[in-house]
């Protein structure tokens, strides 16, 4: 998968050059125009690796904008600006961006700070399943649902991290049994059922990812 990036800036010629060192990198690159185009792209692209934001913009400025992203995602944000004084850095920093860089800026400089922040998201996600709406941390035992954190016991996150690796396959309740509880236990094979019915409902409405499988057991599909 291709790693995207939104830049947002009123300037047409500055838009263009970021657009184009981008670009050069290999990089998919959404432009926008303004502060209210940034926040609709972010929006309604789920996909967005790193925001590359503005601060003078007309409708939203690039703090108002990092601020709105900030209320619903982590995503690495790099804010460009003419506005080099102190203050301006750390309001920035403050309301959540990542990292600050003043105009005229090198190319190289550009591209490190670029690279750097997504080194630095990748050795998170490295740790991270990420299914439609949902992301399971295989470190921390986090899973995260549109963006908040459900809480799910031992054996229900052993049963999830099972049917992630399966994913697409169908698995009887006896293949579920010997996986997740061990090949000795002897418990009724219901108990399958019964945290099936637990694990979907708090997927909420990503429950329809578990798929029961007629005469046979469960299998987890994601549906684009």
């Amino acid at each position: 998968m291709n790693t995207k990036i939104l830049i947002a800036d009123d300037e047409i010629r500055f838009r263009k050059l970021v657009y184009d060192f981008l670009t050069k990198e290999g990089y998919e690159v959404i432009t926008a125009k303004d502060g209210k185009e940034a926040i609709e792209f972010f929006l309604h692209e789920n996909d967005i690796n790193l925001v590359i934001l503005d601060v003078m913009m007309p409708y939203f400025t690039g703090f108002e904008v990092c601020k709105e992203i900030r209320r619903t995602s982590k995503v690495p944000i790099l804010m460009l600006t003419a506005l080099g004084g102190e203050v301006d850095e750390i309001n920035g920093l403050n309301l959540g961006a990542d990292e600050y860089i003043t105009k005229p800026f090198s190319y190289e400089i550009f591209m490190a700070r670029v690279n750097s922040l997504l080194r630095r998201t990748n050795k998170i996600s490295q740790n991270t399943v990420f299914l439609e709406g949902i992301s399971i941390n295989d470190k921390t035992h986090e899973i995260i649902i549109d963006e908040k954190i459900v809480e799910f016991s031992p054996k229900e996150y052993k049963f999830i991290l099972y049917l992630v690796k399966n994913l697409g396959r169908a698995l009887s309740r006896e293949q579920i049994l010997n996986n997740v509880w061990g090949y000795d236990f002897y418990g009724d094979i219901r108990t399958v059922d019964t945290h099936i019915k637990s694990i979907r409902s708090k997927f909420g409405k990503y429950g329809e990812y578990i798929q029961t499988i007629r005469s046979v057991g469960y299998k987890l599909e994601v549906k684009k």
